[in-house]
C-alpha cells in the first residue's frame, strides 16, 4: 500500500508504539500540526542523518496538543504507529508550507518472543546495575517488544537507524543482545583499567620469573 503523507523530518528515530513529546514553533510545522490535528490525520517522521532524510521512518498520531503559546506554538503528545518507507519526497505542495512524501509500509514482523527477549531484558538489567543506572519499563516483561528498550540500551543514531531498518523481531533482539555485550566488553575494560591505575605506586608482590623452567 502506498499514500502520501506530510513529513516532519527531525534528527531522531522514532520507534512504533513510543510516545514522543514535541514543542512545535516552525511556522511550516505549526500550519502541519493543525491541520493534522483537525482532520484526525497523521504524519510521519522520517529521520534525519548525516544531514539527509532517511528512507525510513515512522508514521506518528497526534494523541494530544497539551499547550497552545500565544504566538501559535505548541507542545503535543504524539505516538509512533508504523514503520514507512518513502519512494518520492514531495518538497512543495500547493498552498502548504510544509512537505510531503509517497510512502510505502513495509512489512514488519512485531509478535512477542517473550523468552528471547526475557534474556535481553536481563542483561540490559544488569548492564544498567554496572552503570549505576536504573530504568523503568511501562509494560510487564512478557509483553516488551524490541522497541521498548531500543532507546535504553545505548545505541546511537546510526545504530537506532539500523535497527529501525530491521523487519523481524528476532533479528532486532539479536541486535540489541549483540551490543548489550558490547558495551558490557567496554566497562569491563574500563574497570580492569581503572583498577591498574589505582595499583600504581603501591608494593607490588610479584613472583620473578625462573630461568630453569624448560
Amino acid at each position: 500500500m502506498t499514500n502520501f503523507i506530510p513529513i516532519f523530518p527531525l534528527n531522531l528515530v522514532v520507534y512504533p508504539g513510543e510516545s514522543l513529546n514535541l514543542h512545535i514553533f516552525e511556522p511550516r510545522y505549526k500550519q502541519m500540526i493543525n491541520e493534522c490535528f483537525e482532520e484526525n490525520k497523521h504524519f510521519g517522521i522520517p529521520s534525519v542523518i548525516s544531514n539527509q532524510v532517511a528512507e525510513l521512518g515512522t508514521l506518528v498520531m497526534i494523541t494530544e496538543i497539551t499547550k497552545r503559546y500565544e504566538n501559535g506554538e505548541m507542545d503535543i503528545k504524539t505516538r509512533g504507529l508504523k514503520i514507512f518507507r518513502i519512494l518520492e519526497t514531495v518538497k512543495t505542495i500547493p498552498d502548504k508550507l510544509y512537505s510531503g512524501a509517497i510512502v510505502t509500509y513495509p512489512e514488519n514482523d512485531e509478535l512477542l518472543q517473550a523468552a528471547s527477549m526475557q534474556k535481553v531484558v536481563n542483561n540490559l538489567r544488569q548492564l544498567h546495575e554496572l552503570m549505576k543506572v536504573k530504568k523503568e519499563y511501562k509494560k510487564p516483561d512478557d509483553e516488551l517488544l524490541s522497541y521498548d528498550i531500543a532507546h535504553h540500551i545505548g545505541l546511537n543514531l546510526d545504530e537506532e537507524y539500523e535497527l529501525l531498518s530491521l523487519m523481524k523481531e528476532s533479528q532486532r533482539l539479536e541486535y540489541l543482545k549483540r551490543h548489550i555485550k558490547k558495551v558490557r566488553s567496554i566497562l569491563d575494560e574500563v574497570e580492569n583499567l581503572k583498577h591498574k591505575i589505582q595499583l600504581n605506586g603501591h608494593f607490588k608482590e610479584l613472583k620473578g620469573f625462573n630461568f630453569d623452567i624448560e
